[in-house]
């Protein structure tokens, strides 16, 4: 469109310049008429003029005006179409910069334009290359996760059939294979131990060395202080200051003395104060902990619900008034947190206890074994307290008040490390220990006199080749009453046996002799200890617990009747693997629990299981009567594993509530509960 315009613009201004020289021409022909044309002036005369007419054509040419004229014409038209071709090449070259300014600007638009879709298509693809590493990386997390899940199901697969290979290889295993398989894991214990001592050995002296590093930084930073001091001390002020500064401490030091000598005698007292007040502490402390001591030393053997009651509540206070008095005590804050920490957990618990019986439930097995556990550590606390205080001299009492190592500083430590000791709430069996649950079964049944008592003995141990029978009296507990008898056999082996008084049922007995070796494995003792029970009237139990300390196999039996285990008819079998026989029996539990019962569940076993918490993995399952609390309840048993552990876990058959966890946990004695 613009070089149209141009072109027009060329052409109008040559037409211009064509039209001006034709003008020009025309102009210059006209004049040269009017002049031929033109007559003579009347007031002059004809020759005169004629003269004058003859002279001008003899000065000039003929047609010389018309000449100049057109030149003129020529030079003012050339004039202006030179300045018409001028004006016309300005406006070329005005229209030729406008179109490239123009053309320029639309080039820059496009450009941003282009750039502008660039950009946007630049953002579009990382967006979507961001969505394709988020979704490469949330893939590869999910492959990593199934490659976990399956890594650790397949390890648990390996670790299941370990144990089952291990079992199988257990049972079938020699003498002389299991001598060097205990060997062996005797070894790698040993060596793991002394790796993880080694590391333990290695990353102290790293902490070691870079203490040492510390301290050479520190004493060079002191060194260099004190050069700095020095140097700051050869520039110190001449004589003249320095002796009015000795006169001015002069001064001082009169006053301070006069200050120092009225205080002496106040400071003495205050030390004194300092000494009694600790004095008295430590008194109280004595008193209170001896109190405490009486307070658990009754508890541990009360049954009553009202004594239990008031010798805890004795125990709240006592355990309050120490820890007010260790307060008081200036010991290090290591120590006075070990004391604080039994005297709180003494505290705790007895107010625990207290809600319990509150709640008209009575205390368990494993809870009597915490309080034996509290009254042990107490006592030693009491004697070392005693030893303190009756001991202790005054000059290791201003070393202890002044903060400084002493035996006084040095006793506490030790009171304060004997309370770290751990509490026996172990168990080898579940639900040991818990005696009578529910009605006593023996109670309804007819007495026996001691000398019927004594053949029903003989009956019961017939094969033990008995010499000698010796009634030794009566046992009177809170569940039940028994004859007691020693029996000797053949070679001198004295065995001590009880008949319940209501009854005649053997309740328990127990042997003396020596197995020094293993001639019979845990099924061998289990076909033996099942044996021993039917001779004793005693048929459908199951083997719930299986312990092989030493060279003696310890058997737990519960009655099963109907696919039920019942935990409360309990009954513990010792079986010598060296003579194979039975040489212990505990079943008085069996006695006082044992009848007929009706079972009703609201949950199946699926649902129950459903109950358990996320990663626990049952093994087996079984049916159980349980005691909780003192009464008999019905439940689930999961054999469970979580990772490399294995826990006993019962739920409620009718809530699905969680009532009872055991961590079955291996040592070199057996396999215990905790």
């Amino acid at each position: 469109m613009e070089k149209k315009k141009i072109g027009n613009d060329v052409s109008s201004g040559a037409e211009k310049v064509e039209a001006i020289e034709k003008q020009s021409r025309e102009e210059a022909a006209n004049q040269n008429r009017r002049a031929t044309a033109k007559k003579p002036a009347a007031k002059k005369s004809a020759t005169a003029k004629a003269a004058k007419k003859k002279a001008a054509v003899k000065k000039s040419p003929p047609d010389q005006s018309a000449k100049t004229t057109l030149k003129k014409a020529e030079k003012r038209a050339d004039k202006k179409a030179e300045k018409e071709s001028a004006a016309a090449e300005k406006r070329i070259r005005a229209a030729q910069a406008k179109a490239a300014k123009k053309e320029k600007k639309l080039m820059k638009k496009a450009e941003l334009k282009q750039k502008k879709l660039e950009k946007k298509a630049a953002i579009k693809e990382k967006k979507l290359a961001h969505k394709a590493q988020i979704a490469a990386k949330k893939a590869e997390r999910k492959a990593k996760a199934d490659e976990r899940r399956a890594a650790l199901k397949e390890k648990k697969a390996e670790r299941r059939a370990e144990k089952i290979a291990r079992r199988e290889m257990l049972k079938n295993e020699s003498k002389a294979d299991k001598r060097r398989r205990l060997e062996r894991e005797k070894k790698e214990r040993l060596a793991l131990k002394r790796q993880k001592q080694e590391a333990q050995d290695k990353a102290r002296e790293q902490k070691l060395k870079a203490r040492e590093a510390a301290h050479a930084r520190k004493a060079e930073k002191s060194k260099h202080k004190r050069e700095q001091k020095t140097e700051r001390r050869k520039h110190a002020p001449g004589f003249g200051g320095w002796l009015a500064a000795t006169i001015s401490l002069g001064v001082a030091c009169l006053a301070l003395a006069t200050v120092v000598t009225a205080g002496y005698f106040r400071m003495n007292d205050m030390t004194l104060s300092a000494q009694n007040g600790f004095r008295s502490t430590l008194y109280e402390m004595v008193s209170v902990s001896e109190d405490m001591d009486d307070n658990l030393g009754k508890l541990r053997v009360s049954s009553g619900a009202n004594e239990q009651r008031k010798l805890l509540t004795e125990v709240l206070v006592d355990s309050a008034l120490l820890e007010s008095a260790i307060e008081r005590c200036p010991v290090d804050a290591a120590t006075g947190t070990d004391i604080s920490a039994f005297v709180n957990k003494t505290n705790a618990y007895a107010r625990t206890l207290l809600a319990k019986i509150a709640a008209g439930k009575t205390l368990t097995q494993t809870e009597r074994n915490t309080i034996s556990y509290l009254y042990n550590v107490n006592t030693a606390l009491h004697k070392e307290l005693n030893d303190l205080a009756n001991h202790m001299t005054e000059k290791d009492m201003m070393m202890f008040l002044e903060g400084k190592e002493g035996s006084v500083s040095q006793k506490f430590g030790e009171i304060g490390q004997g309370t770290h000791a751990e509490p026996e709430e172990t168990v080898d069996a579940p639900f040991s220990g818990e005696g009578n649950v529910g009605d006593n079964k023996l109670s309804s049944q007819e007495e026996v006199t001691s000398a019927r008592a004594e053949e029903l003995v003989k009956t019961y141990l017939n094969n033990y080749h008995i010499r000698s029978v010796c009634y030794t009296g009566e046992t009177v507990a809170r569940d039940m009453q028994c004859y007691n008898f020693v029996l000797t056999d053949e070679n001198e082996i004295e065995i001590f046996a009880q008949i319940t008084k209501k009854g005649g049922k053997l309740a328990f007995f127990d042997t003396y002799e020596a197995c020094t070796q293993k001639n019979f494995d845990l099924e061998t003792s289990d076909k033996l200890a099942r044996e021993f029970l039917a001779g004793l009237g005693i048929h459908n139990v199951d083997a719930v617990w299986l312990s092989d300390a030493g060279m003696v196999a310890d058997i737990t039996y519960v009655s099963n009747d109907g696919g039920v285990r019942a935990y409360p008819d309990m009954i513990r079998v010792r079986v010598c693997e060296s003579r194979g026989r039975v040489v212990g029996l505990d079943a008085s539990g069996y006695h006082l629990n044992y009848g007929e019962r009706s079972y009703k569940t609201e949950l199946s076993q699926a649902e129950a299981q459903a109950m358990l918490a996320r990663g626990l993995e049952a093994n087996a399952a079984h049916l159980a009567l349980i005691p909780v609390d003192g009464l008999e309840t019905l439940a689930y048993e999961f054999e469970c594993s979580y990772g490399e552990d294995s826990y006993i876990v019962y739920i409620d058959a009718n809530t699905g509530d969680e009532v009872q966890v055991y961590y079955v946990r291996e040592s070199a004695q057996g396999r215990y509960l905790r």
